[in-house]
């Protein structure tokens, strides 16, 4: 089903990325996103639980919540190059998984997310900013949950002037042509990652945090979410508390929180339904 959406001019593609990041995906990979989760939702296994994957991306996530045992998995993406990302990992570890539903749609999209059932476990992880309208998606996803279900997001940080100037960034890198993206592309990665390696290579150990990064971000690759994060357009901020009141006044207890302290990045998040 394709999803509605608010259509913003610009939108970076995601899923030409996803699909790059999965030719470097390996096990090692796959064992972080699922200690991930487990970490963040403090649980062993997903079994007897169901997944919602809502905006799945590569479908990362959707692999870790099935190996981790999941009676349901459900992915969706608005992008359908991220949706075939999804419906590829599948084919690759679970092909006849009668059980891992993987389809086209939007967050924005109520009458698509309607006609869903609920869940025990909704994953929704640097999505919902890139939506066009963060705050109805939010909006959308609450009535998905089931009571005593898990919320698990992530939602980019508002740093105020500096997040502002990277919206500027992030459109021009999507209306630049893209023989000339590297323009952009380069100078940003040299801001990101910098001073980061000329401290490893001070350090003696070069490019040490390059190479490691998977294992402390949840299986992903830096370079690939680098890209990401200097094309992801649509982009939306929010200040921890905003996020926090949003979710407490329609019924959530917040179990878990990691801010980024003021940097970019984004605010992780772990509701439970009451």
């Amino acid at each position: 089903m394709n999803g509605k959406t608010s259509n913003p001019d610009v939108r970076f593609g995601f899923g030409e990325n996803w699909n790059r990041f999965l030719s470097v995906l390996d096990d090692s990979s796959i064992f972080e996103a699922e200690e991930s989760l487990k970490e963040s939702l403090k649980v062993s296994s997903l079994k007897g639980k169901s997944f919602l994957d809502a905006g799945s991306g590569s479908g990362l996530f959707s692999l870790a919540a099935y190996r981790l045992g999941a009676d349901r998995v459900f992915s969706f993406d608005y992008d359908p190059q991220s949706v075939a990302c999804t419906q590829e990992l599948k084919k690759r570890y679970f092909p006849n998984a009668d059980n891992w539903k993987i389809e086209q749609g939007s967050l924005l999209d109520k009458e698509f997310l309607d006609q869903l059932p609920f869940f025990d476990v909704t994953y929704s992880w640097g999505v919902l900013h890139h939506t066009g309208d963060m705050w109805k998606a939010m909006e959308n996803l609450v009535s998905k949950i089931e009571e005593k279900g898990f919320l698990y997001i992530s939602i980019y940080n508002d740093q105020g002037r500096a997040s502002r100037v990277w919206k500027k960034i992030k459109r021009l890198y999507n209306i630049c042509p893209v023989p000339l993206r590297f323009l952009i592309l380069v100078p940003c990665t040299i801001k990101l990652w910098g001073p980061l390696t000329i401290w490893d290579f001070c350090k003696g150990t070069p490019f040490k945090r390059w190479r490691e990064y998977g294992k402390k971000r949840r299986g992903m690759s830096a370079w690939h979410d680098v890209v990401d994060w200097v094309g992801g357009y649509p982009f939306e901020v929010a200040k921890p508390e905003e996020v926090f009141n949003f979710f407490h006044k329609r019924g959530f207890n917040l179990t878990q929180m990691i801010t980024m302290s003021g940097g970019h990045g984004c605010n992780q998040f772990v509701f439970t339904k009451k």
